[in-house]
């Protein structure tokens, strides 16, 4: 099973450099990076996870830059966003931004798509809350017509573009319904996040990994029923804290990849975070 981490970055932590080449020498597998571009102070949004709202969300990086750097210092490991907000991006420049990395880094990226928690975040943006996920479906088609190999014109509810010249194209090529990097998407299970999974990604990004036994079932059910090739979905537990137990229970539900979580501390905190995990490589 392939062992990645995701960890929040930020101005106080290890560089997204530091930690990329470490975790290519260690053969991890990949390095996922989370997205907030601020936290309103003035925010009744509670935390999912419960109480207070941990400091590094209000740090973090931007993820596709630090994931360039990480590029840049590496040849093997596995870049990805875990999870990029659509929502609160332009779609056309945001398009671009994904495409550049994907490139930049020979097909090694990840897009994690994701709807976001935080309403006073997503207001700051322009973005409707109750139509948030219709708007990132509406903008994951629109980049998907940018990064066709011929140029296609998208006229959406929420937003349009003309048939258009746009370089980089991503490296993947076309599979199915799916066009760009590898994309999974991160929510809850529940029928709205699966058909959007169906629809324009390659698979699952379930946050904690809990319940699976139980929902997997249920996603390969609307796979099968959208027309996709059962053997092409992927489901990747992300933020877990991995145990020879966890990780045996994932390998029986067939599943090839997890993320586990690292701290957002310093150099020597993270570097003995990964001794820790070191176990778990294959």
């Amino acid at each position: 099973m392939r062992l990645s981490v995701t960890i929040f970055l930020t101005d106080e932590t290890i560089t997204p450099t530091r930690l990329a080449r470490e975790l290519e020498q260690r053969g991890f597998a990949g390095l996922y990076l989370p997205e907030h571009t601020h936290i309103p102070v003035e925010r009744t949004t509670p935390y999912p996870a419960g109480g207070e709202l941990p400091p590094e969300y209000g740090r973090t990086l931007d993820p596709f830059v630090a994931l360039g750097q990480a590029a840049a210092v590496t040849e093997r490991l596995g870049l990805g966003t875990g999870i990029t907000l659509v929502a609160q991006h332009d779609p056309v420049a945001l398009a671009k931004q994904i495409a550049t990395v994907d490139h930049l880094s020979a097909g090694r990226l990840t897009l994690g798509v994701g709807f976001g928690w935080n309403v006073e975040e997503a207001a700051d943006h322009g973005v409707e809350w109750r139509t948030r996920r219709e708007l990132v479906r509406d903008r994951m088609a629109l980049m998907r017509a940018l990064w066709s190999e011929e140029p296609t014109a998208y006229e959406g509810e929420f937003a349009s573009v003309r048939a258009s010249l746009a370089h980089p194209k991503p490296v993947r090529k076309p599979r199915g319904p799916v066009v760009g990097p590898r994309t999974l998407v991160g929510g809850a299970a529940g029928p709205k996040l699966f058909t959007h999974i169906c629809e324009y990604a390659d698979g699952w990004m379930p946050i904690g990994g809990r319940g699976l036994s139980q929902s997997l079932p249920v996603l390969r059910g609307a796979w099968a029923d959208a027309g996709r090739d059962l053997a092409a979905l992927q489901v990747v537990p992300y933020a877990i804290h991995p145990s020879p137990g966890k990780l045996a229970h994932y390998a029986g539900l067939g599943i090839e990849e997890v993320v586990a979580q690292l701290p957002p501390a310093g150099e020597s905190e993270v570097l003995r975070a990964l001794d820790g995990l070191a176990g778990f490589l294959d």
